[in-house]
């Protein structure tokens, strides 16, 4: 029997285990970079495979290294999986729903811990048939939070003592993509996110005579409608940004007019360019704006995630392996970029490699609720492809990588 068929065997029968696993994840779901309970789940269930475990020290992290046959002469590939929930409350009614209040895996990313356990067993199984190593990411902090920026800095892209050739990820989707349906593209495949917060400081004073006071509530109101005109007044409309203000607070009562007025965006771009271009540009409308008003205003614009950018060949590689693996109908090209974020885009930054969506909505309806709703439902059915597609990738990137190092006489 081949490899690829003991791997495709392997992942359908763990497949129950896997759902038991990502249950359990799923009724406690724990936020930001500190998660005892997933770690020590993902630890016990690394138990016993032959890995060389780590934890990390900023955050709750698992680096496993998984050694290959080639002892320690082959390439290193990384594979990666989130952790973390959202702070949100669930709303879904399925019988393994979080127990924890104001907490959910909204995400999917208990899918995605669970996958690379699951592939962690696999290959562990056919370690003599790899080519080099291969390194497991579990990560926290990925909703916010830059947990692979702390993984880079404690070292995770030099855990099996060289830099890895190559690193991919896996995000499933609970709606838009087909279920079942493997999606990605070369180039930007993702949004940078930045977060802008502006704070207004004016004079209260009463309602009924704005003209005694200095109102930041309408200053600020302006800037709110002056930023949305900037982004399609002074942006190409094919290398566009978007800025949203999820946050707006001012005041107490109706009749009061407050001292300040704070609210606060996201801002979402598609190339370094625009990223530099809005990060000048929305303080200084800001501040003009105060000024007209007579106010005075402290504007904050961080730097959160770069731009996700798939590595032109890594990507048709890892397309490639979907529709030998799983049939081309499995594999669909993404027309464009998607204006979400994500921080593995600090890895690809780092190494070439490839992310990829996989659609694990229920039934047929793709206009459901979508990942971070109360409502989003991921099925446990694509936990058995996920394990196969990471097998996959690490193991025929592998023989890539090794082939290419011989052909350039740069044996490792």
């Amino acid at each position: 029997m081949s490899l690829d068929d003991r791997l495709r065997d392997d992942a359908t029968a763990l497949a129950p285990e896997l759902v038991t696993l990502r249950h359990r994840l799923h009724r406690h779901p724990e936020i930001g970079l500190d998660l005892p309970v997933t770690q020590r789940a993902v630890l016990e269930e690394l138990d016993g495979l032959g890995l060389e475990l780590s934890t990390g020290s900023a955050l709750s992290s698992v680096t496993a290294v998984l050694r290959g046959g080639g002892g320690g002469s082959g390439p290193a590939v990384l594979l990666r999986g989130d952790m973390d929930a959202l702070p949100v409350t669930e709303a879904t009614g399925v019988d393994y729903a979080s127990t924890v209040d104001g907490a959910m895996h909204a995400c999917g990313h208990d899918l995605h811990t669970a996958m690379l356990v699951g592939a962690a067993r696999v290959l562990a199984a056919h370690r003599d048939e790899l080519p080099g190593d291969v390194v497991f990411m579990f990560q926290p902090g990925e909703e916010g939070w830059d947990g692979a920026g702390h993984m880079i800095t404690e070292g995770i892209l030099e855990a099996s003592g060289q830099r890895v050739a190559s690193a991919y990820g896996m995000h499933v989707v609970a709606a838009r993509v087909p279920r079942g349906t493997f999606t990605t593209r070369g180039g930007t495949l993702m949004a940078a996110s930045d977060a802008l917060r502006v704070t207004v400081r004016g004079k209260g004073g009463h309602g009924s005579a704005p003209h005694l006071a200095h109102d930041p509530v309408t200053g600020a109101a302006e800037m709110v409608t002056a930023l949305q005109t900037m982004v399609t007044r002074r942006f190409d409309v094919f290398d566009p940004v978007v800025l949203t203000v999820g946050s707006f607070h001012a005041g107490t009562k109706r009749n009061i007019i407050p001292d300040d007025a704070r609210f606060e965006a996201t801002v979402r771009s598609f190339s370094e360019a625009a990223q530099d271009r809005i990060r000048e540009e929305a303080p200084v409308l800001c501040e003009r704006i105060a000024a007209a008003h007579g106010l005075d205003v402290d504007v904050e614009f961080a730097a959160e995630y770069p731009v996700t950018v798939n590595d032109d060949g890594h990507a048709a590689f890892a397309a490639d392996v979907v529709a030998e693996v799983f049939g081309e109908e499995r594999s669909a090209p993404l027309p464009n970029p998607i204006t979400a974020s994500e921080d593995f885009s600090r890895v690809l930054a780092e190494v070439p490699g490839c992310y990829l969506f996989l659609g694990a909505h229920p039934g047929d309806d793709m206009d459901g609720p979508n990942n971070h709703s109360p409502r989003a439902v991921f099925v446990d059915d694509v936990l058995a492809d996920g394990v196969l597609l990471h097998s996959q990738l690490a193991v025929r990137a592998l023989r890539r990588d090794a082939a290419d190092a011989g052909t350039n006489g740069a044996g490792r």
